[in-house]
């Protein structure tokens, strides 16, 4: 756990600020850590109270980086209160409904000077009763007439509950259907595009935060041990990250418009494929293997481009072109070009 209450200059040049020590030009070059935490009750004495420096290259501090931030304020942050208020209010909204439900009866006295200076209504042990449940008869003293509660009934939770949840949703900084699931009040576009805009924003966390504050730092880690153990030449070994690719939903006009923007140059076919999380290469690897095995077993299938058309119509094979290109006379250009 990181000591966030050590602030100050330990030494010249080092300065720590919230547990992390930086040196002269502000470079992080350690973080106070407790050996064990603190709120630990079986630890004996007091020595895992007391703070030590860890380097910060054996450190991997995950956040959204701000200016004149050091270690990051929680995206929730902001939301917090209305978390627990909204807590709150449900817990004291139950207990409401549940007294709204509870239909009880108490039987009066006619004379109200027969019930002496503190009326009570007691149950059948004498014990004073203090609380409702449905269907209660409770009898005051010197009971001769009934009379039934009128519990009233207040809306306005659902408006409510709702607004809170839209606010605690911008302040995790994702759509409220995603938080909640409700459906209720969106459409097919509506809702596609409240998920674009939030995967663009898990794409940025993965690329700007997630891979080069953590993985590669990971990933830095695991090649230096491999390579201490012998079972790497260097500890140098460069890595290409594939995130996951979001479920589309509309899948046959996202893979209309990949196939657009690959045959007007926007995107590559090695893009289209990344994009999908898959490794480019391999999956090249895995159609030539593919095609060599179905011209070996004679099969045509209409996902193989290269015996069906986009349309469904066979294409010309390859003899075919060649006769064809055999029977047609050479264009003047091109005899030009032999002389």
């Amino acid at each position: 756990l990181l000591d966030h209450t050590k602030n100050g200059v330990i030494n010249p040049g080092r300065i720590v600020v919230q547990g992390v020590e930086f040196d002269q030009i502000e470079n992080r070059t350690a973080y106070w850590m407790f050996q064990q935490h603190p709120g630990n009750t079986n630890i004996p004495g007091l020595g895992s109270l007391v703070s030590r420096p860890v380097p910060a290259s054996e450190i991997i501090h995950l956040y959204r980086k701000e200016r004149t931030q050091t270690r990051g304020v929680p995206w929730g942050s902001a939301v917090v209160r209305d978390f627990r208020d909204f807590d709150d209010y449900h817990a004291a909204e139950i207990i409401r409904k549940k007294t709204e439900a509870c239909v009880v009866a108490i039987v009066l006295g006619a004379d109200e000077g027969q019930e002496g200076i503190a009326p009570s209504i007691l149950d059948a042990n004498g014990v004073p009763v203090e609380s409702f449940e449905p269907g209660l008869i409770a009898y005051a003293h010197g009971g001769k007439d009934i009379k039934f509660n009128s519990p009233s009934s207040m809306g306005g939770f659902s408006d409510y509950k709702k607004a809170t949840l839209h606010t605690v949703a911008a302040g995790y900084l994702m759509p409220y259907e995603l938080l909640t699931g409700d459906l209720s009040e969106v459409n097919f576009s509506s809702a596609r595009v409240g998920l674009v805009e939030f995967r663009r924003l898990v794409e940025t966390i993965q690329w700007l935060c997630i891979i080069p504050m953590m993985l590669d730092k990971v990933w830095a880690w695991f090649c230096e041990a491999a390579y201490f153990a012998g079972e790497l030449p260097t500890a140098d070994i460069p890595i290409e990250w594939d995130p996951p690719e979001f479920d589309s939903v509309n899948p046959i006009d996202d893979a209309n418009a990949d196939l657009i923007n690959i045959r007007s140059g926007k995107m590559t076919l090695f893009e289209a494929i990344a994009k999908r999380g898959r490794d480019p290469i391999a999956v090249l690897e895995e159609h030539a293997v593919v095609a060599k095995l179905l011209d070996k077993l004679g099969l045509t299938f209409d996902s193989d481009p290269r015996r069906v058309s986009k349309g469904g119509n066979e294409q010309p094979s390859t003899s075919q072109q060649a006769a064809e290109a055999a029977n047609t006379p050479p264009k003047p250009s091109q005899l030009k070009a032999v002389k």
